[in-house]
Parts: structure tokens; C-alpha cells; sequence
């Protein structure tokens, strides 16, 4: 039976994890413990692009071997998946040998196929963006833009891969599957682009201008250029060539960045399967920047953010939970520092974590910390229940649709309306009552509200995989396996040993 393959863009080892880099790997986790709540067998797969120029040249000037800064980069972008919690099952190196065995392979069957030539190359070449230029990638003022960094021009004998004889296809493989890029809009991205003719695609540098890649194995003395390479880690890692391959293969969702979705994604990806007859990805989920007043965060304006600094000072489910509830997946989104710290003081600190307390405080004062059982239930129970039963299933449906924003919304409402409840049902005043009738209401409201909490956090599962389990450990909640069951009403709580009050997101001392 095929698992649920999911994957990350591979990261480039000539630099540090920064927020992009973080945001795509808790989407991905956030889809993949989705699907494996939802009972599906997940393969999830992360790694890193380590070969190419701007890696040689940075190891030279630092005096270092390529595999020198690699082995740094992979330490680095292992660590941030730790930190962040994600659930990776594989971490996919480009030097590895199983990738570059696969590689080899696939250029060696399309070569004999006729689908790779050597010609003379003579135009313009970014060496920011390791990318070979037309006149169309300039500017409306002739200028090239500055994400090519220095373009010179050269000529040089390379091999090609012929693209451009499958450009139809694939304007009508885009058309008619609409599935294919998600969301929707980003397939007229394609399509636009498609509009042009497209050239064949030079696949190799010369072993004297580049010696840091994986040898053509028709001709040694040139190397795979970058798609041939980064593109081919995802059969790569799931065993191509191999009994295994259709264990995962295809994969159900490439996680992608909205600036490497044109071409190399939606153009070079399809195409290079297609000749080489391997099944297509069923979907590309292309997601956006996040911006800082507006532009795209990068080095050079200083804005980027490092996820490591905020883990450390807020927690991995603080930051799962503030770009998963700012990012609608598939646009941009603005990051600030007080758009962070208003999320964790309203939503966590605020609406969960308070809740939480004031949960156990009551518990522990007047029950011994044992969950009573319900004994009544009136309208304001009966609205709080209902209100769980169109928000359960409404947000496991924008989960499988990706709306994972909008299901966070809808699930902190809930968590509101549970604060309400108890404001409502004001169980410190119960507990003074002699009326045996508020001793039955005392009873049922700290039920409800310890019920309706676990039954919350459930939802949160995917996002705060920690804050869920931490909740269902002071509840005393033995976790089902099935989700779905977790999902729904129950007295299991019920008689259970509650743990001390416990603060889940601390008020920082100093915000900055």
C-alpha cells in the first residue's frame, strides 16, 4: 500500500536557516501529522542541496573542503527540524551516494534516448542565481534585476536536455489537471510563462569552471548542472531504480516556495520526469514570502529573522502556531515582532494558557485535583456542546484543504467560548453555594470545561504537538490512536488525576 509521500524544498548548504526555511518545514510537519492523525502511512522527506558553484567558491575563500561547509550546513538544517519539532522520517544529502547513483542514472537513460546533446552555448549567465539569461528575464528598463546579481557574458561547449519538444504537453497536463498547483492561481503563473517558447535546458558546467557536482557519466569531464542534481533528490531518496520506489512514489505533495515553482518546479521537474518516464508529483503546495513592511525578507535590507532566536525565547509551538495562524498558505504574509507577541499573549498565553490554569487551580482546590463527573446539563452546556459539534468537523475540513489559518481561527473561538462558559457558569461562586442543585452545576461546569479543553487541544494537535500532549498528561488523558475518537464527547476524564497548575506560555520578561 503507498504511503503519503510529502516533501520539502531540499535547502542550498551556501547558508544559514531563516525564517523561510522554518515556515516551509512546519507546514510540511503540519500536513504530515495531520495525515498520519487522519490514519494515513506519511513518508515525509527534508534535506539539502550541496552541490554547486557558490558552495565551491565559499568554501575556497574560507579555506575548506565543499564537503567541509556541507557537513556544517547539514548539522545546521538538522538542528532547526529538531527545534521545530518536525517530524522528517528521511533527510536527503545531495553527496550522498544513493543520490548520486540515481542521478547518473537518469541522465545516462536519457542520453541513449536522444534526449541530452552537446551544442555551443554563447549568452548571459547570473552566477548569484547559477542560471543561464535571456533577454526576457531583463527588466522593463533593459536592466537585469538585482535577484541575478552580477550576469556576464560567456560561450561555452554544454550539454542540453531538450525541453522545449515537450512544452505542449505540458501547457495541457497543467490545464487539465487542476490539482497540480496548488492553490489555483499559481497554475496561470505557469501557463503565462508557458505562453513563450521555451529553450532546451543546459544541464552541465565544465569540469575547469565547476568541480563540486556529480560527474556526467557520458562525458567525465563535465558535471550536472543544479536541476538534474536538487530536482532528482525526491525519487532519489524513496529508492528509484528499486522494488521499493512505487512503495511512495509519486509523491502527493511537493511543499514549495512560490519563486523556485517557475520554472524548475512546474517547467524543468515535469518534463525531466516526463522523458525519463517516471511518474508525475500529484500536487505542487506552493506557498508565499514573508515580508517585513512589504518586501521579501532577505540579507541584503537586513531583515531576515532567525527562527532559532524565537524558538529559544517562546517555544517550538509558539512559532509553529504563529506561522501557521498568520501565512494563508499560498500568500504572503507580514512578520513583526508585535504581530508575534500579540498571537502569543492573546491567543496562547491569554485564551489557552490561562484557561488551562484556571482549569486545574479549581481542581485542585476543591476536588483534590479528581475530575467530577457531569450531573446536569443546561443551556449554556447545551450551546457550548453545539458549538463544538460544528467546530470539529468544520475544522478538520479546512485542515484537508490546507486552510489551516482559518481552522486555527475557528478552534480558538471555541477556546474563547469555553472562557466564556466559565465566566457564564462562574464555578468560584458555585463552590461557596449550599444549594445542592449548584453543587450539581459545580460538578458539571468544571467537567465541561476540562472536556471541552482536551477535546480543543485535539484540534491543535497538528500545529502544537507539545501544548496538546502537555494538556492531555495534567488532564490525566490517555491519548487514543484514533484521532477521530480523541475528536469526540466522552467521560474518559472523567475520575482522572489532574496535574499542578501549570503556566503553558510564560509572559516574557522583556517582549524584544
Amino acid at each position: 500500500m503507498k504511503s503519503f509521500y510529502i516533501t520539502t524544498a531540499i535547502d542550498y548548504a551556501n547558508g544559514k536557516p531563516h525564517l523561510g526555511h522554518a515556515y516551509e518545514k512546519v507546514l510540511t510537519d503540519v500536513v504530515a501529522r495531520f495525515r498520519r492523525l487522519m490514519g494515513d502511512d506519511v513518508y515525509f522527506l527534508t534535506g539539502i542541496d550541496e552541490h554547486g558553484q557558490k558552495v565551491q567558491q565559499s568554501a575556497q575563500a574560507r579555506g575548506i573542503e565543499p564537503i567541509e561547509l556541507c557537513d556544517e550546513a547539514a548539522v545546521a538544517f538538522k538542528g532547526l527540524c529538531a527545534s521545530l519539532d518536525v517530524s522528517n522520517d528521511d533527510f536527503i544529502r545531495t553527496t550522498e551516494d544513493r543520490h548520486k547513483n540515481v542521478v547518473r542514472s537518469i541522465l545516462q537513460k536519457l542520453f541513449d534516448q536522444g534526449d541530452i546533446y552537446k551544442a555551443e552555448y554563447q549568452g548571459y549567465y547570473s552566477k548569484r542565481a547559477e542560471q543561464f539569461l535571456q533577454d526576457k528575464d531583463r527588466d522593463e528598463n533593459g536592466e537585469w534585476p538585482a535577484l541575478f546579481g552580477e550576469v556576464e557574458e560567456i560561450t561555452e561547449s554544454n550539454y542540453f536536455f531538450k525541453l522545449s519538444q515537450h512544452q505542449d504537453w505540458l501547457i495541457d497536463h497543467t490545464k487539465s489537471n487542476e490539482s497540480f498547483i496548488y492553490p489555483l492561481f499559481r497554475a496561470k503563473q505557469v501557463l503565462e510563462f508557458l505562453k513563450e517558447p521555451i529553450n532546451d535546458l543546459c544541464i552541465s558546467r565544465p569540469k575547469e569552471r565547476l568541480e563540486w557536482g556529480i560527474p556526467l557519466p557520458f562525458d567525465e569531464d563535465y558535471v550536472t548542472y543544479v536541476w538534474f542534481d536538487a530536482l532528482v533528490n525526491y525519487v532519489s531518496a524513496v529508492g528509484y531504480g528499486t522494488d521499493s520506489f512505487e512503495d511512495h512514489w509519486p509523491a502527493d505533495f511537493h511543499v514549495i516556495g512560490k519563486d523556485i515553482l517557475v520554472p524548475p518546479h512546474a517547467v524543468y521537474w515535469p518534463i525531466m520526469l516526463k522523458a525519463a518516464d517516471i511518474a508525475l508529483p500529484k500536487s505542487l503546495l506552493v506557498h508565499g514570502w514573508w515580508l517585513k513592511s512589504g518586501e521579501k525578507m532577505s540579507k541584503s535590507t537586513g531583515t531576515v529573522v532567525d527562527p532559532l532566536d524565537l524558538i529559544g525565547q517562546f517555544g517550538s509551538d509558539a512559532f509553529r502556531y504563529f506561522v501557521t495562524r498568520e501565512m494563508n498558505v499560498g500568500h504572503d504574509s507580514e512578520f513583526s515582532q508585535e504581530r508575534y507577541m500579540a498571537r502569543y499573549n492573546s491567543d496562547l498565553a491569554n485564551d489557552l494558557g490561562n484557561l488551562l490554569s484556571r482549569v486545574l487551580a479549581m481542581l485542585g482546590r476543591g476536588f483534590d485535583g479528581v475530575i467530577p463527573a457531569p450531573q446536569v446539563e443546561e443551556d449554556l452546556e447545551t450551546e457550548l456542546w453545539n458549538l463544538w459539534g460544528e467546530t470539529q468537523p468544520k475544522v478538520v475540513a479546512l485542515y484537508e484543504e490546507f486552510q489551516f489559518h482559518t481552522g486555527l481561527e475557528r478552534t480558538f473561538a471555541f477556546i474563547s467560548a469555553i472562557n466564556r462558559y466559565a465566566e457564564q457558569r462562574a464555578p468560584w461562586k458555585l463552590a461557596k453555594s449550599e444549594d445542592p442543585e449548584d453543587k450539581k452545576r459545580l460538578d458539571t461546569s468544571l467537567f465541561v470545561m476540562a472536556e471541552s479543553l482536551r477535546l480543543a487541544v485535539g484540534l491543535l494537535a497538528p500545529v502544537l504537538p507539545q501544548t496538546s500532549q502537555k494538556v492531555y498528561d495534567l488532564l490525566g488523558y490517555e491519548a487514543d490512536s484514533d484521532w477521530t475518537q480523541r475528536l469526540q464527547r466522552s467521560e474518559a476524564i472523567v475520575g482522572k488525576k489532574t496535574g499542578e497548575k501549570t503556566i503553558l506560555f510564560p509572559k516574557p520578561q522583556n517582549d524584544a
